[in-house]
């Protein structure tokens, strides 16, 4: 397959890699100082913990040239709006691999509601100036898969067929029938998540303080009960039904652990303030709408 890889950052890197060394044509979008690096060094990977660095010459473009089988769009929500005139003119299907809680109406409207997929990615890491910075799978995170849908829930032969191309390249994938309704129930976690561990300082100074944990959580339950819908998937309903008490305990362990870390939790960046931000409004425009 020829794929665009639109988006330089910590799993558009993974996934171009990935995708990459298995055989795949592919091309990784990026932009200024990042671009400069990629074509000069490849995409350089570390694990976690590691001083080895390895460098994988994925071809870095700063624009689309077209012709693409799959365009796989891994930036930022506020990015989106951006992006989608740049995608319009190009030829493909279009994945949409991100935080997003207002469906695909708004997606198809500028590139075609035939053209448009929903996901969301299942790898996450650091970046260590232009070095990438993964944790390596274990046991628990193998068994968790990536969901990827088509947008009215069928099982169709193009999902089919990138969702195989995908686990082929050792990215764990999933056809997901309720990819929308996925995405919403991300966010009215992620939204509260996110927010409360930028105003606290980083996961590990949230976890100390329980009281603010607990706050986290209302808001948790609060964007979950809004939703029309149960969550999906259902283990989100843990949220909505377990004692306070043990989810308090659960969160604050969550916060304190590697995987809190390497999971982007730790970046408190503009830029992750200007996303979540976003994604909350788009979860109210939603919860107003219904």
């Amino acid at each position: 397959m020829k794929i665009l890889v639109y988006g330089a950052g910590i799993v558009g890197s993974l996934f171009a890699v990935r995708l990459h060394e298995a055989g795949h044509d592919v091309s990784l979008l990026a932009r200024g100082e990042r671009l400069a690096s990629l074509r000069r060094h490849g995409v350089q990977l570390a694990e976690a913990g590691s001083p080895a660095v390895r460098r994988i010459p994925v071809p870095a473009i700063d624009r689309p040239a077209g012709g693409y089988d799959l365009v796989t769009v891994l930036v930022r929500t506020h990015q989106v709006d951006s992006v989608l005139a740049s995608l319009a003119g190009l030829d493909g299907d279009v994945l949409f691999l991100h935080n997003w809680a207002a469906g695909a109406q708004p997606l198809g409207a500028v590139i075609g509601h035939e053209r448009v997929l929903l996901g969301f990615p299942n790898a996450a890491g650091t970046m260590d100036r232009d070095v990438v910075r993964y944790r390596a799978a274990n046991a628990v995170t193998r068994r968790v898969a990536m969901p990827i849908g088509e947008p009215d829930g069928r099982t169709t032969p193009r999902l089919k067929r990138i969702v195989k191309a995908f686990r082929a390249a050792g990215i764990n994938a999933k056809a997901t029938p309720q990819m929308d309704a996925w995405l919403r129930t991300h966010a009215a976690f992620t939204v509260p998540l996110g927010q409360t561990v930028q105003a606290a300082g980083g996961p590990a100074a949230l976890a100390d303080d329980k009281d603010a944990v607990r706050g986290m959580l209302h808001l948790m339950r609060q964007n979950l009960a809004a939703l029309p819908t149960p969550p999906v998937p259902r283990g989100f309903d843990a949220l909505r039904t377990l004692p306070e008490g043990l989810l308090v305990a659960v969160l604050r362990r969550f916060l304190r652990s590697p995987t809190a870390v390497y999971s982007g939790l730790s970046n408190t960046s503009p830029a992750e303030r200007a996303e979540l931000e976003r994604l909350a409004e788009q979860l109210r425009a939603y919860a107003r709408g219904r």
